[in-house]
Protein backbone atom coordinates (compact mmCIF):
# COMPACT_ATOMS: atom_id res chain seq x y z
CA UNK A 1 0.00 0.00 0.00
CA UNK A 2 3.06 2.75 -0.89
CA UNK A 3 1.36 3.92 -3.28
CA UNK A 4 -1.91 4.29 -1.70
CA UNK A 5 -2.48 7.67 -0.12
CA UNK A 6 -5.73 9.12 2.36
CA UNK A 7 -8.30 11.09 0.17
CA UNK A 8 -10.94 11.10 3.42
CA UNK A 9 -11.69 10.72 7.14
CA UNK A 10 -14.56 10.49 9.06
CA UNK A 11 -15.25 9.29 12.59
CA UNK A 12 -18.26 7.67 11.22
CA UNK A 13 -17.74 4.19 9.17
CA UNK A 14 -20.57 4.44 7.01
CA UNK A 15 -19.95 8.01 5.67
CA UNK A 16 -15.95 6.32 4.90
CA UNK A 17 -18.56 3.60 3.27
CA UNK A 18 -20.42 6.16 1.47
CA UNK A 19 -17.27 7.55 -0.16
CA UNK A 20 -15.42 4.31 -0.92
CA UNK A 21 -18.85 3.59 -2.74
CA UNK A 22 -18.84 6.74 -5.16
CA UNK A 23 -15.41 6.43 -6.16
CA UNK A 24 -15.60 3.04 -7.11
CA UNK A 25 -19.25 3.35 -9.10
CA UNK A 26 -16.28 6.15 -11.06
CA UNK A 27 -13.96 3.02 -11.18
CA UNK A 28 -11.66 4.61 -9.26
CA UNK A 29 -10.42 1.70 -6.75
CA UNK A 30 -10.57 2.82 -2.66
CA UNK A 31 -10.37 1.07 0.34
CA UNK A 32 -11.42 1.67 4.12
CA UNK A 33 -8.73 1.67 7.15
CA UNK A 34 -9.97 1.44 10.57
CA UNK A 35 -7.75 3.49 12.60
CA UNK A 36 -10.14 3.27 15.73
CA UNK A 37 -8.54 2.03 18.97
CA UNK A 38 -9.83 -1.44 19.43
CA UNK A 39 -11.08 -0.93 23.30
CA UNK A 40 -13.93 1.54 23.26
CA UNK A 41 -14.02 2.77 19.44
CA UNK A 42 -13.60 5.79 21.23
CA UNK A 43 -10.80 7.54 19.66
CA UNK A 44 -9.23 7.51 16.03
CA UNK A 45 -10.81 7.53 12.37
CA UNK A 46 -11.83 5.52 9.03
CA UNK A 47 -10.05 6.76 6.51
CA UNK A 48 -10.34 5.97 2.90
CA UNK A 49 -7.28 5.53 0.73
CA UNK A 50 -7.02 5.54 -2.94
CA UNK A 51 -3.56 4.85 -5.50
CA UNK A 52 -1.68 7.51 -5.78
CA UNK A 53 -2.47 8.24 -9.64
CA UNK A 54 -6.03 8.74 -8.82
CA UNK A 55 -5.73 11.20 -5.79
CA UNK A 56 -6.43 14.53 -7.63
CA UNK A 57 -9.62 12.95 -9.49
CA UNK A 58 -10.76 11.11 -6.24
CA UNK A 59 -10.26 14.37 -4.68
CA UNK A 60 -12.62 16.46 -6.62
CA UNK A 61 -15.02 13.75 -6.65
CA UNK A 62 -15.56 14.23 -2.78
CA UNK A 63 -15.34 17.77 -2.55
CA UNK A 64 -17.60 17.93 -5.10
CA UNK A 65 -20.55 15.28 -5.11
CA UNK A 66 -20.73 14.08 -2.03
CA UNK A 67 -22.13 16.18 0.69
CA UNK A 68 -22.95 15.25 4.03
Amino acid sequence: MKDWIKVFESPQQIRAEIVKGVLEENEIPAVVLNKKETVYQVFGLYEVHVNRADALRATTLINNEISF
